[in-house]
């Protein structure tokens, strides 16, 4: 049986699961899969080097499950440099040449950094971006001796950036050139909140306000010139402004190329069937989002058609956008519709601003600024399309919760990991198949493999099934779930054999 060959060019969080995905679901092996990843490391969780930043969790939480060698040729810390379409083969930095039948570019997007002077010539020492796992190093470094930052840039990645190098002891100013924080996600209001919760941790939040000058001294960074023409001193400074698709392999293989590589509905290059696009330097029909959750799902879509297996099922709506921060709570999903029923609470001095949208009984819209436990909750129904009271008032007078808030009362439906849709039923049968580890049950179900939110929640289910039914002594899978349940309230039983 001839193999097709399909040459993945981009190793991380999209391209690794655009591998994943392929190997999943090519159970007969008919595929011959290429990674190429141009960084020496393992594929790592991008989305968590602010977390990491922020000395929240170590870089060993960062790494993704490796591809399996037996599946997959990962071709690590050499780039993709040409694809020549009419020879069939990507010719690699080292010289080599791999022939394919398929390649996908999946090579993401490079921080913008804006061409303001001072840094049109290249960046002085100690003006960084934070994009890759190097980046992140260096701002660490240069974190331990600097005494005030300057932070451009109050989208997600800028404030979770100037949260985190708080928490490192460093004074931070955040800069932003727009009239409100987070504008594409917030309106006013709710900025306003999120602005007064940082300025609680310290942070100093400019608006409208942006970087007429980087100021240098023999090459080091000494000062900010800003657009009303104060002068910041500072020994550190992140640029957060947004990112640039990486499309010159396209371009130079005489691709279509607009803003990102420009593909249609099938993922696919209009100007040649066997030349895919994924992830931030895709330009699909529908647009692209910035958020890797889009990109995985484009991911899992393109894999189904090269496996010919069923494609996922749309579950639509808009991504949602959480801040990882200490100290700050946002979550924000989905927009208000003109006919939705919509109820904002907003308490200023208490950092706190919820509002809910609500039509025909499903949830539309939320936004939750200082409120995580009422954010989780609403998270939870937005994601699972629930039936919700028709009054959205309702939906801020949850009724109380559970006193004990042991995992067996969780129902086996309870989302788990969100953003890879990873229910508690499917950690447990994770562990009844033999996955003992918060590593092993990432492996087997992807879960704090994404944000990184839920690996508290995922290392509390682990250490409750394994403290009911440790490890060296467990029982054959069909037994282990009544040891676990016997340890248990009755109602955990009940739920436990239902899940």
């Amino acid at each position: 049986m001839s193999r097709e060959r399909v040459v993945v060019v981009g190793a991380g969080m999209v391209g690794h699961r655009l591998v994943d995905e392929l190997v999943r679901r090519d159970r007969a092996g008919r595929l011959d899969v290429h990674l190429v990843g141009a960084e020496d490391y393992a594929p790592y969780n991008r989305i968590l080097l602010s977390d990491v930043l922020a000395g929240r969790c170590d870089l060993a939480a960062l790494a993704l499950p490796e591809p399996d060698p037996e599946r997959v040729c990962f071709h690590r810390g050499t780039a993709a440099v040409t694809v020549d379409r009419e020879a069939g083969e990507v010719l690699l930095g080292d010289g080599e040449r791999l022939g394919f039948d398929h390649v996908v570019i999946a090579t993401g997007a490079d921080a913008f950094v804006p061409p303001i002077p001072g840094l049109a010539g290249g960046m002085p020492r100690h003006a960084h971006v934070l994009r890759s796992l190097d980046d992140c190093r260096d701002i660490a470094a240069r974190a331990l001796n600097a005494r005030h930052a300057v932070v451009l840039g109050g989208g997600v990645l800028g404030l979770e950036a100037a949260c985190g190098l708080v928490r490192r002891g460093v004074r931070v100013t955040l800069l932003h050139i727009a009239g409100h924080l987070a504008e594409t996600q917030l309106d006013e209001a709710p900025a306003g909140v999120l602005e007064e919760s940082l300025a609680d941790l310290g942070v100093d939040v400019r608006t409208a306000t942006g970087i007429a000058e980087v100021v240098d001294a023999d090459g080091e960074l000494h000062a900010v010139r800003l657009s009303d023409g104060l002068e910041l001193p500072t020994d550190l400074l992140l640029l957060s402004c947004g990112v640039r698709p990486r499309v010159d392999l396209a371009r130079t293989a005489g691709l279509p190329v607009e803003r990102g590589v420009v593909v249609g509905a099938d993922l696919a290059s209009p100007a040649d069937p066997r030349v895919h696009a994924v992830g931030d330097c895709a330009q699909p029909p529908e647009g692209g989002t910035g958020l890797v959750g889009t990109g995985w799902a484009q991911a899992a879509r393109l894999a189904a058609r090269l496996t010919g297996t069923p494609a996922p099922t749309d579950a639509g709506g808009t991504p949602a956008v959480r801040l990882k921060a200490a100290g700050v709570d946002l979550v924000t999903m989905g927009s208000p519709g003109e006919h939705d029923r919509v109820v904002t609470v907003s308490d200023p001095a208490g950092r706190r601003h919820v509002q809910v949208a609500v039509d025909r009984g499903r949830l539309t819209a939320v936004t939750c600024v200082g409120a995580p436990d009422l954010g989780a909750a609403l998270a939870v129904a937005y994601d699972r399309a629930t039936l919700v009271p028709s009054d959205p008032l309702a939906l801020l007078l949850p009724e109380r919760a559970e006193e004990d808030g042991s995992p067996a009362l969780m129902p086996g439906a309870t989302p788990v990991c969100r953003c890879n849709g990873v229910s508690k039923k499917d950690v447990v049968s994770a562990w009844e198949d033999g996955a003992c580890t918060v590593q092993d049950v990432a492996a087997t179900t992807r879960a704090t493999t994404g944000c990184g939110g839920c690996r508290s929640v995922v290392c509390g289910l682990v250490d409750w099934l394994n403290a009911s039914d440790p490890p060296t002594s467990q029982p054959a899978p069909d037994r282990r779930e009544a040891h676990v349940a016997g340890a248990q309230h009755d109602a955990a039983r009940d739920e436990i054999s239902a899940s």
